[in-house]
């Protein structure tokens, strides 16, 4: 067995195998966090496109360990595949991190040099994913198996302690380190880099000590060929041939009665495991849709404590450590004394619930998220809100939209944008002001969809009209926006935290995000003034006036602040992590009890599908429904109830049976395996239901 940890029955080679895996995963979970706000931020994408994006990664993570299962199996073995795809692995993330310098190339090399190194890390973490808890496994003798399910415990918590730290550290990194002149998503991935690299060098220094099985060949093919062959029999089947009790008895001609069985009871769960997908394509929403929502609500604890949007995701990690002790030792005991029969698949049911549940919160909590955002204009409008610089209240008219304003007072802060008709198109606008019963007109080209600032001033003829295009789309960080007008006979200079700005006199200047903070000492010029609190999802317009010799600001609104606190989010994180722990590890319980021992791979390759072809349903629902993002949430809320269901009737008419006394029968049958399915069989491959666990 080589070399044990002192007093224990446990290889020194699986400390090498579990630092691995907090390290990999650590990598893995760091990098996706900071995922979608990259996307929206720096490549600047919509939020439609970056959901769609992220879920495609997502869905390429799952769908290639079937891949490096194969490869493991069938050609290189565990070790060689870790190896070689951990390679692959640290290439994709320092392509990613080079991606996200803004000294390197433009955009399009950003985006392209994004997406090689996404589909690397992907082939990379989906590689070695099927393959290191096993060769964790293999480390253990046959007569170490309380050993080696210890081990998996252990495996396991280092996965969420990776996921953890990761999901709290790198958002850190990305906002509160500044490089390039702003968020700093280079070192945000390059870390993760970093922690993949070292989950590689820790891994080939224990390289001495592993016990390494050859490949012996993929059961997930050999049973691709049997289905194969069984459908080509019957198809080609002659007439005078008698019928089969079932379909894949006509594979009986070439491969054993007991492999044909296994196969049997196989595709009896991989039937159910059809619904499974919608229940993922919520799940995986945490990482996406919850995280865009979290930028636009009220993130901070306290006067000085506040955490980054894409911190809120360590919420599942955190109540997954929490959640399953209490269910395994509390809930599920107390259910068992009120002589209630909780079956696996009614707990599965029970999780999709609790998943739409999680949505429905999400929901109710997007409904007041929303308020404080400023719809866009539609087509053939334009947004428009009137400063009055003016030293009389004015009125302003838009002769040829038939629209007027009556009694705006001087330096009042714009309660809301009004809508003006444009037509088809954007055209220049005769605009009416009248102010101490003098009146003056001006023209402005408006553009249709476009938010504008009408700025009025006093001038030698009337009153003078200025236009300032504004930013009403809130900042994907959660960060405030903030511009200043200048009113001075001097220009400005600025300093709001790390950001300068500078303003000619009777000029606006550029648009720019800070961090939240109180600034209650902003240098401009020779003199500190105090603009108060700069709030969450809010853009401010500053202007500076002079009072005698006193530079002092009127802070004006243009979009609300973030007024629903992130700690609302709570309950739809508790709702989804009850979802999964009812769901996930129970239907990994489930499946391994009903499937024979050398079938269980072909189930773990069946469970990773379900997540990526959930993820494929985030992809072409983000892409092609174009709802508003609360009632896409009710949209899956609904489509889960309605998969519950389904799943609910195909859980009543199963039967659940015991895979070893069904394959007693076929025992004799045993001479007809090769050798690899002997050596399944004896091993069992006993894997642990955690070891599995959708967070690898």
């Amino acid at each position: 067995m080589g070399r044990k940890l002192c007093g224990t029955n446990y290889p020194t080679s699986i400390c090498f195998i579990v630092v691995n895996e907090f390290c990999e995963r650590f990598s893995y979970y760091g990098m996706k966090a900071v995922l979608t706000l990259y996307f929206l931020t720096y490549l600047k994408w919509d939020k439609d496109l970056s959901t769609a994006i992220y879920h495609a990664f997502s869905s390429l993570c799952y769908f290639t360990p079937v891949l490096g299962a194969i490869i493991a199996d069938s050609w290189l073995g565990k070790f060689k595949t870790i190896i070689y795809l951990s390679i692959v692995y640290v290439i994709g993330h320092v392509i990613k991190s080079v991606g996200a310098i803004p000294t390197v190339g433009n955009t399009e090399l950003h985006v392209t040099l994004s997406m090689i190194g996404l589909v690397l890390i992907a082939f990379g973490t989906g590689g070695i994913k099927p393959c290191v808890a096993a060769f964790g496994g293999d480390q253990f003798d046959e007569e170490h198996g309380k050993e080696r399910q210890k081990f998996f415990s252990i495996f396991y918590m280092a996965i969420n302690a990776g996921s953890l730290l990761s999901t709290l550290i790198t958002p850190i990194l990305r906002s509160d380190v500044q490089c390039f002149g702003g968020d700093c998503y280079a070192l945000a991935f390059g870390v993760p880099a970093a922690l993949m690299v070292v989950a590689l060098v820790v891994f080939i220094a224990g390289s001495f000590m592993y016990k390494k099985t050859p490949p012996q060949g993929n059961v997930l093919l050999k049973v691709c060929k049997c289905i194969g062959f069984a459908i080509k029999r019957r198809w080609q089947r002659s007439k005078g041939e008698p019928q089969r009790d079932h379909w894949l008895d006509w594979a009986e001609d070439k491969y054993s009665k007991r492999l044909i069985q296994e196969i049997k009871m196989v595709l009896r769960v991989l039937v159910l495991y059809i619904p499974l997908p919608m229940f993922w394509a919520l799940f995986d929403q945490q990482g996406s849709r919850w995280t865009i929502q979290a930028a636009r609500m009220n993130m901070a604890f306290g006067g000085s404590f506040s955490i980054k949007p894409d911190q809120i995701q360590m919420l599942n990690a955190l109540l997954i450590l929490l959640f399953v002790p209490v269910f395994d030792l509390v809930i599920y005991p107390l259910v068992a004394l009120c002589r209630i029969n909780v079956t696996p698949l009614r707990k599965m049911a029970a999780g999709m619930i609790f998943a739409a549940l999680a949505f429905t919160a999400a929901t109710l909590v997007e409904i007041n998220v929303v308020k404080t955002v400023v719809d866009p204009a539609p087509r053939g409008q334009c947004l428009l809100q009137v400063l009055n610089l003016a030293e009389n209240p004015v009125s302003v008219k838009f002769p040829s939209s038939d629209f007027s304003l009556p009694e705006i007072p001087h330096l009042q802060d714009p309660e809301k944008y009004e809508r003006i008709s444009l037509g088809n198109s954007g055209n220049v606008q005769r605009i009416e002001v009248t102010s101490g019963g003098k009146s003056s007109e001006c023209y402005h080209l408006l553009h249709q969809e476009t938010a504008y600032t009408l700025i009025l001033t006093p001038g030698f003829h009337g009153v003078e009209c200025k236009i300032a295009e504004d930013n009403i789309m809130k900042n994907d960080t959660g960060s405030p926006f903030v511009r200043f007008y200048n009113t001075l006979q001097e220009e400005v200079h600025l300093t709001v935290g790390d950001v300068a700005f500078h303003a000619l006199p009777s000029q606006m200047s550029e648009i720019q995000a800070v961090d939240r903070n109180i600034y209650s000492d902003v240098k401009c010029n020779s003199q500190t003034i105090n603009l108060g609190l700069l709030d969450f999802g809010a853009a401010y317009t500053v202007v500076l006036t002079q009072d005698t010799d006193k530079i002092t600001p009127v802070i004006m609104e243009d979009v609300m602040a973030n007024n629903v606190h992130v700690a609302w989010q709570v309950p739809q994180y508790a709702l989804m992590t009850m979802g999964e722990v009812m769901f996930s590890i129970t239907g990994l319980e489930f499946s391994y009890s009903q499937a024979p021992a050398n079938m269980k791979s072909v189930l773990q390759g069946g469970w990773l599908l379900t997540v990526a072809f959930g993820n494929v349903i985030v992809l072409i629902v983000a892409e092609g429904a174009g709802l508003a993002q609360w009632k896409e949430f009710v949209l899956f809320a609904a489509l889960l109830v309605a998969v519950f269901f389904i799943f609910s009737i195909m859980a009543y008419f199963y039967e659940y049976v015991d895979p070893d006394k069904i394959l007693k029968m076929y025992e004799s049958d045993d001479e007809d395996e090769d050798d690899y399915d002997k050596e399944l069989t004896k091993n069992g491959m006993n894997m642990e239901k955690k070891q599995n666990s959708t967070r690898m």
